[in-house]
């Protein structure tokens, strides 16, 4: 499962700024990469996996601004064509995560 987080969040004073960096920076503590300025994301090994990240982003949720969260499986995450330009670029490499069971 891939988990992406889009957000569009107020930057227009200092206290908003503060908000939005804090923000980011929780979601690169729990494991997110940044695919675009406001786009994160991160692989999990299984939906409950995913489930306890979502669940954690929204206890992270700044008090303005627009956050969505979207749950794709690695099917539908290989499917995504990507573009530099009129070039195409190859898709992000998948996070190598040691599973212990």
């Amino acid at each position: 499962m891939w988990v992406l987080v889009f957000f569009d969040l107020p930057t227009e004073t200092k206290k908003q700024r503060k908000a939005a960096q804090k923000f980011r920076k929780k979601l690169l503590d729990d494991g997110f990469t940044m695919f675009q300025f406001s786009i994160y994301l991160r692989n999990c090994p299984s939906r409950e996996n995913a489930q306890v990240h979502i669940k954690r982003i929204k206890s992270l949720l700044p008090e303005q601004g627009h956050v969505g969260i979207l749950k794709i499986t690695d099917k539908q995450f290989g499917m995504m064509e990507l573009f530099y330009s009129r070039q195409e670029k190859e898709k992000p490499v998948e996070a190598q995560q040691l599973q212990l069971f």
